[in-house]
């Protein structure tokens, strides 16, 4: 008897421990939702999976990129929008996968009726501002981004102007801003630079930089009201119409502390840009500590897609992409799986996380943090219960959904732990197959389709959903 009820007890205390557990982990999420933080959103251009430290990265040093890390959330399955960078930045600003996205793979604006993630913030009581890369429509078009949403721009808003990171002028707040910089306007062989495409023939102000001094600018501003600071750097994209005219297309200042290593000067370069980032983020970090807004604000650190190799890079020299397939341009995992740490000190516990999220994921779960209802027309889902540590409640995506079209009609969508890509050529009647079990095989390198014909019949339901 003794021993019955001892087991008893034991088994009755560990229930009511998990429970009491579970209750104080709810508890967590109900008391962090609508609490309405301070949201800085810090996006990458190019940055692959591969290329941080805090992801395997043993040669690129980024250690406040790394601190970061150690201080929040690692994401090991974070999905962009998209393979390349404007419909990816459509899918974080809208909350929409491409199925519904506006755009789709060439620059167009979004349109005037689009709902972004800043008109719901700044209706909700947020300052808004972007600083960067906008890429989604430019001064005058219904993509403007003070039009859709945010108080404060400054930066480029054309996709290909922002391949110069020495231009003569930039944005803000739809003027003009003169910088000392001579360029020339070229074009490539394609002519899609055609009266857009630039390269610097005298670099004096380095665009990055001075995305820092306006974002420390944003920061250092007392204000009552919360804010959402969407800091899109352009490192480390590749400068194609420089690398028409120049030895590489790899721009930066100078090659810091990779200066003396013995490799080719675009490696040295690339890795440098990633090196410089790496100081913005330090410098960012600072001023939050600074000004005291350290324990109030949300940090996001993430990239726009997979890694490039363009302008000099050969991502295999650094394993940029891990031990993922693919990248930019791709929809294997290396084009679209993408570094993501979130930071929010006594809210958040440090740790790595497994959860699958995507980028149209970010527009529920900043309405979530702000108190407002998402829009009907997001596809995504609130991640704030993972932020918060309460996995056990958090929802699941029935399924995902990416495409990319060029001269191949790319598709790919997941569910659960299977995932289908198919490839079309223009012009052609059939289409390639390729299934892959991603937890059980991470460079997809396992074609199971034909193991599978019902996962297969499953997702090509899921991608014809959208043709179009």
């Amino acid at each position: 008897m003794k021993n019955i009820f001892k087991k008893g007890f034991i088994l009755g205390f560990i229930i009511v421990f998990f429970s009491c557990a579970n209750k104080d982990k709810k508890a967590h999420y109900t008391s962090v939702k609508g609490s309405k933080p301070n949201i800085l959103f810090i996006m990458a251009d190019d940055l692959g999976y591969g290329d941080l430290g805090c992801y395997g990265q043993d040669i690129i040093k980024t250690p406040n990129i790394d601190k970061l890390a150690s201080e929040g959330l690692l994401f090991t399955q974070h999905y962009a929008g998209a393979t390349v960078c404007a419909p990816s930045r459509n899918s974080l600003i809208t909350g929409q996968h491409m199925g519904h996205t506006t755009i789709k793979s060439m620059e167009k604006p979004i349109k005037e009726e689009d709902i972004t993630v800043a008109e719901l913030l700044k209706d909700a009581g947020y300052s808004t501002g972007v600083i960067g890369k906008w890429g989604l429509g430019n001064v005058g078009t219904t993509g403007y981004a003070n039009d859709q949403g945010f108080d404060y721009s400054f930066g480029y808003y054309d996709q290909i102007r922002a391949h110069n990171y020495y231009p003569d002028y930039l944005w803000e707040n739809g003027e003009k801003y003169p910088l000392k910089n001579k360029v020339i306007y070229v074009t490539d062989s394609t002519n899609y630079a055609v009266g857009i495409g630039s390269a610097a023939v005298e670099k004096l102000e380095y665009s990055n930089d001075l995305f820092t001094e306006k974002a420390l600018k944003f920061l250092d501003k007392d204000r009552e009201k919360p804010f959402f600071l969407y800091l899109a750097y352009t490192i480390p994209h590749a400068d194609n119409e420089s690398f028409l005219i120049n030895e590489h297309g790899m721009e930066v200042p100078d090659l810091g502390i990779y200066k003396n290593e013995d490799w080719l000067e675009p490696k040295k370069a690339g890795a440098a840009m990633i090196s410089r980032l790496d100081s913005y983020i330090g410098k960012i970090m600072m001023k939050l500590k600074e000004k005291g807004l350290e324990k109030e604000t949300l940090i996001v650190f993430t990239s726009d897609n997979g890694p490039h190799q363009e302008g000099g890079w050969n991502l295999n020299f650094f394993d940029s992409n891990g031990d993922l397939k693919g990248m930019k341009r791709d929809l294997y995992e290396g084009g679209i799986r993408i570094p993501f740490i979130a930071k929010w000190p006594e809210k958040i516990t440090p740790g790595k996380t497994d959860v699958i999220a995507t980028f149209w994921d970010f527009m529920p779960t900043a309405c979530d943090l702000a108190g407002v209802q998402t829009p009907e027309s997001s596809d995504g889902i609130s991640y704030l219960h993972t932020l918060v540590g309460d996995n056990k409640h958090q929802p699941k995506h029935n399924f995902l959904y990416w495409e990319f079209d060029t001269s191949i009609s790319r598709r790919a969508a997941r569910i659960g732990d299977y995932k289908l890509i198919t490839a079309k050529k223009r012009g052609s009647d059939t289409s390639s197959i390729e299934l892959f079990n991603i937890p059980k095989d991470i460079s997809e390198t396992n074609n199971i389709a034909e193991q599978h014909p019902d996962k297969v019949k499953e997702l090509t339901e899921v991608i014809n959903q959208f043709r179009h």
